[in-house]
């Protein structure tokens, strides 16, 4: 009855997950997670995702593949920093006790997810060298937990990508850091027939819910659904760490729990936050304006110069539609 219980409540988040990874182009572990690990270890939940990953960023690099020829080159940093840092990650995930593995994961998870919720913005100009190392450190954090969608998502947030753009350069690292840490796994004798059982059940869900999740965002405000999904990942990883405290006997029951309580008000006032931003820029009569624009040429220019007449044409549509996208 445990087991069966375990796998619909994993069922239907998959489902639910795989909907905001089809949206946003990344999300599926960052909330399979959390909620998997109340039943499950690390050792035997990431095989069955990964394999999953493989799946799911092969979907959304298909999907925009338009954009692959723009942006390949500035992934290659970022993929070669990607093979030590999942040779590392695979090692400990398969030598280090299981407890400390489910603990770290959430020390992990917390942090990245309120540092993307809170929106910061840095945008790096060594971008080759900060890749490598974003890369080597994404890599252990992925073949730990299976999640690097928070870190990727900063940089790539930070460094302009914007729609197609970003979805693509999400699906070319993210199915490149599952093929290799998939394979990391096969070596170090990591799947088992509970991670096939994982794997079989919530690989229907994934299936069902990508397409709609890509439908589905072409009918929503995009940066509110992504903020929504944020919180929702915020308060279950608040949940799961306060849960794995108390399991491990290093918080007691009450006190393990004010660890959620401060996530929620954290999460509440970023939320709180990005609705007083929002609306400010619904005040102004036209937030992206000329000069945002000629900013942006700097990152669009070619070698020659010149400006690319489709950059062109979707600028001056940012400019009549106030700097909504129409993607």
């Amino acid at each position: 009855m445990e087991l069966s219980t375990a796998i619909i409540v994993i069922m239907a988040v998959g489902l639910a997950a795989a909907i905001v990874n089809g949206a946003m182009g990344h999300g599926f572990s960052t909330m399979t997670v959390p909620v998997a690990l109340l039943f499950y270890t690390n050792r035997v939940l990431n095989p069955a995702l990964v394999l999953l990953e493989i799946v799911i960023n092969s979907a959304i690099l298909l999907i925009n593949r338009a954009s692959v020829p723009k942006i390949w080159r500035r992934m290659i940093p970022i993929m070669l920093g990607l093979i030590p840092g999942i040779a590392i990650g695979s090692y400990l995930l398969a030598t280090a006790d299981s407890g400390v593995v489910k603990l770290a994961t959430f020390l992990i998870l917390l942090p990245l997810v309120l540092l993307q919720a809170a929106g910061l913005r840095r945008p790096i100009r060594s971008e080759r060298l900060a890749g490598v190392g974003l890369g080597t450190g994404v890599g252990v954090i992925y073949s730990l937990t299976t999640i690097s969608g928070p870190p990727l998502a900063c940089m790539f947030t930070n460094q302009g990508f914007v729609q197609r753009d970003y979805r693509a350069a999400l699906g070319m690292i993210r199915l490149t850091e599952s093929v290799i840490t998939a394979t990391a796994y096969a070596l170090l004798g990591l799947y088992s027939t509970s991670s096939t059982q994982i794997l079989s059940f919530i690989l229907p869900c994934v299936l069902i819910g990508i397409p709609i999740g890509a439908l589905l965002i072409q009918r929503l405000n995009p940066e509110r659904f992504r903020r929504f999904s944020i919180s929702f990942n915020v308060w279950v990883i608040g949940f799961g760490l306060s849960l794995v405290l108390i399991q491990m006997g290093l918080v007691p029951s009450p006190q393990a729990f004010s660890i959620l309580a401060a996530a929620i008000l954290v999460d509440s006032f970023l939320l709180y936050r990005y609705f007083i931003i929002e609306a400010q820029n619904r005040g102004s009569s036209n937030p992206c304006t000329q000069e945002t624009l000629q900013n942006l040429d700097v990152h669009v220019r070619g070698e020659n110069g010149g400006i690319d007449p489709k950059v062109r044409k979707r600028q001056r549509n940012l400019i009549r539609t106030g700097g909504r996208t129409t993607e």
